[in-house]
């Protein structure tokens, strides 16, 4: 394994950031850890990558326990941790050297290769503290990547990037694991572009790991709903109820989740008519991501 964490574990005296969590990341994938804010994911990447102890657990990165003293791992391991950094008066390329001499890089192309790759060619001469918060997150990766690492460890790569530039890091992203062989782990927020991207992702709230799986296992997580309008929603529900249809009330009407009244609309819209309440609207809609991952992390 890549990343292989177990039972990891992080406390701040009475507040428990990440719960006994195990993770497990193969060569090669994309693995996402995907959690609203304040789930745990930052101090999980932190403790990965030897910034934080844990309280309890152990982890290794690319056959390598981290612990204090374990620096020799880190030359393949490249790293955005929450916000972008920079030298703030050298300018864009500056900066990437500066981060190529500190991994030891000979490779005269590798700073110019990385600065092309991330789209900085037209800002390479800029001062860093003149740049979008954007530019500043590309140059932040590009200092990440420079060294050609075998695991990038990315925190909200996407964050302050217009929606062109979050589809160039999908596409760089893609194409380093996918060409290059880079294993990538990232966290975010942003479901629809965690569902594009990863091969595997992992649910994360309020610490604890609380769905583990391949990318395609979320998106089927997604479940089709009878929706029924219906005037007397009380009335209708007990009827339904009645018939064996388990019935959950929202802001659009009545939702039934079951296989049969899925498959069999008309035996819902014939119960209702024989009770005395038709239905007004009824129609099958399929559950979207974001609500599929806000019900798995039990959000309202």
């Amino acid at each position: 394994m890549t990343i292989d964490a177990i039972g990891l574990t992080k406390n701040y005296r009475d507040v428990v950031a990440v719960d006994e969590l195990d993770l497990h990341v193969a060569p090669g994938e994309i693995h996402a850890l995907l959690g609203l804010n304040g789930a745990g994911k930052t101090t999980t990447i932190r403790m990965l990558l030897g910034m934080v102890r844990p309280t309890s657990g152990r982890v290794s990165v690319l056959g390598t326990a981290v612990r204090p003293g374990a620096y020799s791992v880190w030359s393949r391991v490249g790293h955005l941790v929450e916000t972008p950094s920079a030298y703030p008066d050298l300018t864009v390329e500056e900066n990437v050297r500066l981060a190529a001499r500190l991994h030891a890089v000979r490779d005269e192309t590798a700073v110019a290769e990385v600065i092309s790759r991330l789209g900085l060619d037209h800002h390479r001469r800029h001062r860093a503290r003149t740049l979008s918060l954007g530019n500043k997150q590309r140059l932040s990766l590009a200092k990440a990547l420079v060294h050609r690492p075998e695991l990038l460890v990315l925190d909200e790569p996407a964050n302050g990037l217009d929606p062109a530039g979050v589809v160039e890091i999908r596409q760089l992203l893609h194409d380093l694991a996918h060409r290059d062989g880079v294993t990538v782990l990232l966290s975010s927020h942003i479901l629809t572009e965690v569902a594009r991207l990863a091969t595997r992702i992992g649910v994360l709230d309020r610490g604890r790991l609380v769905w583990a799986g391949a990318a395609a296992d979320l998106i089927a997580q997604a479940r089709p709903r009878l929706r029924v309008g219906v005037r007397d929603h009380d009335r209708a529900a007990a009827v339904l109820r009645a018939a064996g249809h388990p019935t959950e009330e929202d802001d659009h009407g009545l939702a039934l989740a079951g296989d049969r009244a899925i498959r069999h609309p008309d035996e819902v819209a014939t119960l209702l008519v024989e009770a005395g309440c038709p239905p007004i609207r009824l129609a099958v809609d399929q559950e979207d991501l974001e609500t599929c991952f806000l019900r798995l992390v039990g959000a309202a």
